[in-house]
């Protein structure tokens, strides 16, 4: 079965930055459009970065600029590099495969102001 495990998160100062990690089991990886997701406090899950097998990368407007979705084929791992964080990122980050129903734990980010 498929999973996900993020990790990299943590308690940051604004205008800090975070590698976000998420080790991906269970598919043929390098086949599958990845997805960046986060759930803040009240509100609902979003998508806020994805990144297509060939490597074409999408991004939400309030994150352009300052998230960077990358994956390492060989390692079956996507990562999601945040500069400049702002209190508004904080939030439970999640990723998985966009064609999953499947959700992993997620990692907390929380941006002091």
């Amino acid at each position: 079965q498929v999973q996900f495990v993020e990790s990299g998160g943590g308690l940051v100062q604004a205008g800090g930055s975070l590698r976000l990690s998420c080790a991906v089991s269970g598919i043929t990886f390098r086949l599958y459009t990845m997805g960046w997701y986060r759930q803040a406090p009240g509100k609902q899950r979003e998508l806020v970065a994805s990144i297509t097998s060939g490597g074409e990368t999408n991004y939400a407007d309030s994150v352009k600029g300052r998230f960077t979705i990358s994956r390492d084929n060989a390692k079956n791992t996507v990562y999601l590099q945040i500069i400049n964080l702002k209190p508004e990122d904080t939030a439970v980050y999640y990723c998985r495969s966009l064609e999953s129903n499947s959700w992993g734990q997620g990692t907390q980010v929380t941006v002091s102001s």
